[in-house]
């Protein structure tokens, strides 16, 4: 399992997320923001956990990411 943690608030919307792993972000028509499909809100923090299969698709979207908001754990 793997337990993913978002920082929402500080995303600048450059999609890079959604380019590398499009099943598990999307961008918000709302605000630009991404984000993190199936990830519960607590205090502006996203977060979900998610199956070990996953973890190159969200390897490339943390590497992605300039603004350094995705953190993952491998449990």
């Amino acid at each position: 399992m793997i337990s993913i943690t978002y920082f929402r608030n500080k995303c600048i919307g450059c999609n890079g997320c959604v380019e590398a792993d499009p099943n598990r972000w999307r961008v918000s028509k709302k605000d630009g923001k991404c984000n993190l499909v199936g990830g519960k809100e607590k205090k502006g923090i996203y977060s979900a956990v998610v199956g070990d299969d996953e973890l190159n698709s969200l390897e490339a979207a943390k590497n992605n990411c300039p603004a350094k908001i995705i953190k993952f754990t491998v449990k």
